[in-house]
Formats: C-alpha cells, sequence, structure tokens
C-alpha cells in the first residue's frame, strides 16, 4: 500500500487487536513517529492480502489510547501502573509529545502528594543543597520534582526514591547506592559516574540520560527504559536487564559481564567494544542493527 490519499482509511491489527483510522490521523499530530514514517506514502507498507489490515507486533492494550492521543491531543486518565505501559509503547512508537504529556501528567500527581508521604520538599531540598557534601541518605523522598535541579555529588544512598522526578536534572556523581527508585524518572539527566550499586530502578525512565562511567553493578533495571541513553563505559555487572527497552542506546567499552537481558530490546545499540563474556544474548528480545565490532564475547551466548 502506497498511503498518498490523507483521507484514506487504514486498517491496523496490533497484536491481534484490530482498528480502523485514517492517514491523516496517523501523520499530522506527530509527524516525527514511525507511525507517521510509514504512512506519510514515502514507504510502501504491506497488507495482508485476504483482509487489508497493517499488522504491527505490539501488544494492542493501550492502542486506542494511542489513537486517541493522535486525534485529540488529549492524554488519558489511567491508573499509574498503566501510565508505564502506555509510556513503554509512546516510546515504540516515537511519539516524542505524549511522552512530554505523560511526564506533566506524573509530574503534576507528584506535586500533589509531595506533602503526605515525604519527609523534605523540594523547597528544602534546594535549600539543603547550598551547602557542600548534601546527604540525604534513608530519607524518603518519594513522589518529590527534583527535575532541573543541580543535584551532582549528593549522597541519596539507601533513601526511599520512589516515583521522584529527576528529569533534565545534573546528577552527575551523586551517590544511589542500595536506594529505592522504582518507577522514578530520569529523563534527560546528567547521571556521569553516578553509582547505582545494589539499586532498585524497577521501570524506572531513563530514556536519553547521560551514564557515562556510571556503577550499575547488581542494579534491578528490569522494565526500565534507556532509549538513546549514554550508557559508554558504564559498570553493568550482573545488573537485572529483564524486558529493559535499551534501543538506540550507546553501551560502547561498557561492561555487561554476567548481566540478565531475558527479552531486552537492544535493537541499533551501540555495543562496540562492550565487555559481554558470560552474557546470553539469545534472550535478549531483539538485536536488530546492534553493533558488537570489537566485543568482547568470551563465554557469551549467541
Amino acid at each position: 500500500m502506497c498511503a498518498t490519499d490523507c483521507s484514506s482509511v487504514v486498517r491496523l491489527n496490533i497484536g491481534g487487536k484490530k482498528f480502523c483510522t485514517t492517514v491523516d490521523t496517523l501523520t499530522q499530530r506527530e509527524p516525527d513517529s514511525m507511525l507517521s514514517a510509514m504512512f506519510s506514502g514515502r514507504h510502501t507498507v504491506s497488507q495482508d492480502s485476504n483482509n487489508g489490515y497493517v499488522f504491527v507486533d505490539r501488544d494492542g492494550k493501550h492502542f486506542r489510547h494511542i489513537l486517541n492521543w493522535l486525534r485529540d491531543g488529549v492524554v488519558p486518565t489511567l491508573k499509574d501502573s498503566e501510565y508505564s505501559e502506555l509510556l513503554r509503547e509512546a516510546e515504540y512508537y516515537q511519539l516524542l509529545g505524549l511522552i512530554a504529556g505523560i511526564g506533566d501528567v506524573l509530574n503534576n500527581k507528584r506535586k500533589e502528594n509531595e506533602e503526605l508521604d515525604t519527609e523534605l520538599t523540594r523547597t528544602d531540598i534546594i535549600k539543603c543543597i547550598q551547602s557542600e557534601k548534601v546527604r540525604f541518605r534513608g530519607l524518603n523522598l518519594s513522589g518529590l520534582d527534583l527535575s532541573k535541579l543541580d543535584l551532582s555529588y549528593v549522597d541519596f544512598s539507601y533513601a526511599c526514591l520512589k516515583s521522584v522526578f529527576f528529569s533534565r536534572a545534573n546528577l552527575q556523581c551523586a551517590k544511589f547506592r542500595d536506594v529505592d527508585a522504582e518507577g522514578s524518572i530520569f529523563h534527560n539527566a546528567s547521571l556521569r559516574e553516578c553509582e547505582f550499586t545494589g539499586a532498585n530502578l524497577r521501570g524506572a525512565l531513563l530514556a536519553g540520560a547521560n551514564l557515562q562511567s556510571a556503577n550499575l553493578q547488581d542494579a534491578c533495571l528490569v522494565d526500565c527504559s534507556f532509549c538513546g541513553a549514554d550508557l559508554r563505559s558504564a559498570h553493568l555487572q550482573t545488573a537485572d536487564l529483564t524486558n529493559a527497552n535499551l534501543e538506540g542506546a550507546n553501551l560502547e567499552g561498557a561492561n555487561l559481564k554476567g548481566a540478565k537481558l531475558s527479552k531486552a530490546n537492544l535493537k541499533g545499540a551501540n555495543l562496540q567494544r562492550a565487555y559481554l563474556r558470560q552474557v546470553n544474548l539469545r534472550d535478549a528480545q531483539s538485536m536488530e542493527g546492534a553493533k558488537l565490532n570489537g566485543a568482547n564475547m568470551m563465554g557469551a551466548i549467541r
């Protein structure tokens, strides 16, 4: 199918769920998305000859929300756990506007609740970081909005950082040893040389983050998103990256010895000169386009 008529009907089969929309809907609101690229007329899209549906191998659970966003530009009202699922789909389809919209919704929810469960407020944090050698070891900072702050060299070790919003913060050389940061957002944050040894980052969003030389040994990185993240020379030994999304991430020179990559997405990842000894690459969901030049793969399963 060559889509040239913007009003033409498109039939989609998303993981077995069927949808009907138009080329106009798929291309106008998010012109840089994967869906726009598919149906802009620049590419030929294969249809099932029997029913005319275009098949996309993704879970169709949240695709109606994707379509409604493209139609109306409104982020749906969902349970907190469902926002993380929708976020993964938005990342897959490269819907940058929806990703930002979900981030705003989660940020507003955190602001509403930050006084209820935390020991400090954002204002308290700002006052504290004006002094040297700041330490928040073992504190409960869950749900705080700490975005865009300069938190370099701050010690958060053993703290509860669930659902903290660190987007675009400067966290260079900060310590997160054994923290519980499940569901936190580090989107586009600077995390160079940070220590996350033993940390729980399950479901965290680290898309676009700078993690050069960061130490993530033994960390729980299940369901994390590292899309486009810079992980050059990062330490990921025995880290659990089950179901993590590393699409387009730069892992050049990273050490992944013994890391778990079950169902991880490494599509287009740069693994040049990475240390991959004892890593089971067969478990990865996708290695399409991954660069492995010069990687140490002794004992790795391919």
